[in-house]
């Protein structure tokens, strides 16, 4: 608010904590939880395409790779990818898998 006395207004403060941006994956409570739950039949269908999905990236990161200047970047980011994909199918399947309480 401007000071009444000299017209003064002071320059906003600056944003100290950044906003995090959640990632696509990520729910608006945390990590994966607006995950409806879904039939086992459904998870192994998913779980299937997703396994499709990471071997066609490893086969793409494959032929990339055996190019005579491979681009590095564009590797990389499938690499990523692939990783991320194997997170989920992982996470997936834990949600198949009942706890065992020992």
């Amino acid at each position: 608010a401007p000071n009444s006395r000299d017209g003064f207004t002071p320059p906003e403060a600056p944003d100290i904590y950044p906003r995090r941006r959640r990632s696509r994956r990520q729910g608006k409570f945390g990590m994966h939880d607006d995950t409806p739950p879904a039939n086992d039949e459904g998870l192994r269908a998913r779980i299937a395409e997703m396994r499709q999905e990471h071997q066609d990236l490893d086969a793409a990161v494959e032929a990339l790779e055996s190019l005579p200047m491979p681009d590095q970047l564009q590797i990389a980011r499938l690499k990523k990818k692939k990783l991320g994909l194997r997170d989920e199918i992982q996470r997936l399947e834990d949600q198949l898998t009942p706890d065992i309480i020992a």
